[in-house]
Formats: structure tokens, C-alpha cells, sequence
């Protein structure tokens, strides 16, 4: 999960609001950046060093702060004794929450993350949003599972969100539905990769050396 803890995160703070806002009829461009900025009384330098990237750097600061949501969720009294798959659905509801009074400026940002030259961005911060959900949950994996579970989370969020964003009823409940049918989808093949392993193969194969590069021996 990156962490913007510096001298800008006041300016970050203080510009994010305005700049959602205006996003809603603007986009994520330059343009909506410097209006949004002259609005919120920040100046060109301190735009220019709190968001390098312009547009780009502002969703990955709001992506940061709904990671840090789910997060806080995970680790909150709410969270204690809940099964897995029920700290999970904790997890991603609570980032659509934290989202959710700015759904449509949310909107935007994933059509602005699906272009080409944002795609890769796009793919870094569902898995930094997987990540962050495993990780409050004090996922001890460091082998081949790393990368399966958070590989799997970043496509039960991917296509939730999806179907969050066409969902405008108020409980949202076919959205809460569609992500608890994709979390028992994921339990059967964790259920699956259980009974594989019975049988005496190895799910680390070609993946194991990548745990050992992140998680040497004896760290």
C-alpha cells in the first residue's frame, strides 16, 4: 500500500475533494487539475510536487486512501471472528464505501485507467488494493500463494467494481450479491487447489523462486 505521508499530503488532502468533484464533468485532465487547484488555493508548484503526474498521481493518492479504508475495516472490532470469505467481502466493501460519495468521479477515474497508456497504472493499483485487503487480514503466504490469492482478490474486485458502477439502486444489494457469488467461486477453487495438493503436487512450480526473490531466508 503506498504511503503519502510527506510534507504535500496536506495539499494532496485539501486538493482531492475539490478535484472529485470537478472530475465529474471534466474528466481527469490537466485542465480539471489546474481549475480544481485554483479552487482549492493551491499553487502551480505545489500541484506540480504534490502530484508529478498530474491526473494519474491523483488517482493513485485517492486509491491509496480507499486501500488504507479497507484496511482499517480489516483490523477494526467489526472484523474479529469472521471467517475468511467474510473478512474478504468486509475488505472490498469497505473501499466501495469509502468510494461511494464519489461514484461517479469513481466512474471516470476507471475509464481514464482503461486507455492504453494508463493501463499498467490500472493493473498496479488493483493489486496494491488486493494486497492491502490480505494483508490486514495478516495473510502469512509467502510462496506460491502470495501471488495466487492476490492474483484472484484483483479479479473479484475488478469485476465487482464493474458491477458497481452499473448498479445505482440504493442498497446496492445485487452488488453485495455478485461479490459474495465471486468470493464462493473463489473458495471452491481454493477447496480445488486443497484437494490437488493431496494428491502430492507441487502448486509452487515455476512461481517458487519469485517468493524466495521477495522473501529471502531468513527475513
Amino acid at each position: 500500500m503506498t504511503d503519502f505521508s510527506d510534507p504535500f499530503d496536506d495539499v494532496r488532502a485539501r486538493l482531492l475533494p475539490v478535484a472529485l468533484k470537478a472530475a465529474v464533468f471534466e474528466g481527469f485532465t490537466p485542465l480539471m487539475m489546474a481549475k480544481a487547484a485554483k479552487e482549492a488555493g493551491v499553487g502551480e508548484a505545489e500541484l506540480a510536487a504534490a502530484f508529478p503526474a498530474g491526473a494519474l498521481a491523483l488517482i493513485e493518492y485517492w486509491s491509496s486512501r480507499a486501500d488504507r479504508a479497507s484496511a482499517e475495516a480489516l483490523t477494526g472490532e467489526g472484523a474479529a471472528g469472521l471467517k475468511i470469505r467474510e473478512k474478504v467481502a468486509l475488505g472490498v466493501e469497505a473501499r466501495i464505501a469509502y468510494l461511494r460519495p464519489d461514484k461517479e468521479a469513481a466512474r471516470r477515474a476507471a475509464a481514464f485507467l482503461a486507455l492504453p497508456p494508463h493501463a499498467p497504472a490500472g493493473a498496479r493499483l488493483v493489486w496494491n488494493a488486493s494486497d492491502a485487503i490480505w494483508r490486514a487480514m495478516g495473510d502469512p503466504s509467502t510462496d506460491f500463494n502470495f501471488y495466487s490469492k492476490r492474483t484472484i482478490l484483483a479479479g473479484v474486485l475488478t469485476s465487482t467494481m464493474a458491477r458497481w458502477f452499473a448498479d445505482d439502486s440504493e442498497s446496492e444489494a445485487e452488488t453485495k450479491s455478485f461479490l459474495r457469488a465471486r468470493i464462493e467461486n473463489v473458495m471452491q477453487f481454493e477447496k480445488l487447489k486443497a484437494k490437488v495438493r493431496d494428491k502430492g503436487f507441487d502448486a509452487q512450480g515455476m512461481w517458487g523462486w519469485l517468493a524466495k526473490l521477495r522473501y529471502p531466508e531468513g527475513r
